[in-house]
């Protein structure tokens, strides 16, 4: 067991949360780049106006180097709809939530429209993203924390 002395008071790592938030939901997606390489060839070309934000795809990059961008941010995507129960293969939810670069790096989520209802309902209230790539796969996890207590029925 870890413990930290506060003020003479014990704390245990194994146990303690911040923000005395909870995990709501925990998921992991991988897919392979030769997958979305087809997807995102030409004669698909809407894939990726309708799965990814403006902003994703001005984000992207070019040539192989696009296409595990695109395909780690469709592994969080697929993640994150999984948490909130929605079905992945409704094209409307997919540019209700957006994977952006924070200033240090960090992947982060944000949503709108229905995904944003919906995590609001699960009480939702902050994501811990992870998302990895090589060549031949594209990997994310999207963690969910919340608060059960204050969570409205959906």
């Amino acid at each position: 067991m870890f413990v930290i002395e506060s003020e003479s008071l014990p704390v245990n790592l194994l146990t303690f949360e911040p923000d005395a938030l909870e995990v709501i939901g925990h998921s992991i997606d991988i897919v392979a780049i030769s997958y979305i390489k087809k997807l995102i060839e030409p004669a698909v070309k809407s894939f990726e106006m309708q799965w990814f934000t403006e902003r994703e795809l001005n984000e992207s990059g070019f040539g192989n180097d696009r296409i595990q961008y695109l395909g780690g941010r469709f592994c969080v995507k697929k993640a994150v709809l999984q948490i909130l129960g929605v079905e992945c293969n409704r094209d409307r939810y997919w540019r209700d939530l957006e994977v952006q670069r924070l200033p240090t790096g960090k992947p982060a989520i944000v949503l709108n429209g229905k995904c944003q209802e919906i995590a609001v309902a699960l009480g939702i209230t902050k994501w811990l993203v992870s998302i990895s790539h090589v060549s031949s796969y594209a990997t994310a996890s999207a963690i969910a924390l919340g608060s059960k207590y204050e969570t409205e029925e959906f």
